[in-house]
């Protein structure tokens, strides 16, 4: 059993019963397909900025979990310059830039648990439910999703805050998620975010 301490040497001073995560936000949508999934990520990138706003007065943390696009060397604001100054996805990450109270953790694989602190971190934030956002809805945030079930999280998605390449593709990521991994996949206005985070 490990020893629990009171916080992260200060660093993670917020106390949540839930958490939202920003899988992937931070893009420069550089890849075959990206454009496609732009068009389909814009929409939702102003739902999960709307949602970002209300969690913060509902008192739940935002942590962006991210690529670190095969970049070891890679730091987390050298990926938002790069995604704001270079990438096709700049309206996208101008929608959701960070501020400087948000969490981030940098994974090297599809899942933000894999090889990461984010376990760490909700640990020591106390969370046991997840708001999951981002992109793509069936790649990145349904493999997180797959592994925060495996950790006996609570999972919310809300269908207007994700996307995928397609809307096909995105409706049978929620639907999977739904009947497989018991998330509620209301959508974000409806959510109750004090209720979550009680």
């Amino acid at each position: 059993m490990p020893v629990r301490s009171e916080d992260l040497h200060g660093s993670a001073p917020d106390k949540s019963g839930a958490a939202l995560l920003l899988i992937d936000v931070i893009n420069d949508f550089d890849f075959p397909e990206g454009e496609q999934l732009l068009r389909l990520a814009i929409p939702a990138g102003k739902n999960i900025a709307r949602l970002k706003r209300r969690a913060k007065e509902a008192g739940i943390p935002a942590i962006y979990v991210n690529d670190n696009f095969g970049r070891w060397r890679s730091d987390f604001k050298k990926i938002v310059a790069h995604s704001r100054e270079e990438g096709k996805g700049k309206e996208f990450v101008e929608l959701l830039l960070p501020e400087e109270d948000d969490y981030f953790v940098l994974k090297p694989k599809h899942s933000g648990f894999y090889s990461t602190s984010l376990s760490l971190l909700l640990t020591h934030l106390t969370a046991k439910n997840l708001i999951l956002t981002g992109i793509a809805g069936n790649n990145c945030v349904m493999v997180t999703a797959n592994d925060a079930y495996m950790r006996d999280f609570k999972l919310f998605v809300p269908a207007d805050c994700i996307a995928s390449n397609t809307e096909e593709e995105n409706r049978h990521a929620l639907e999977q998620m739904e009947t497989v991994l018991k998330a509620d996949t209301t959508i974000a206005t409806e959510l109750d975010l004090q209720k979550i985070s009680g």
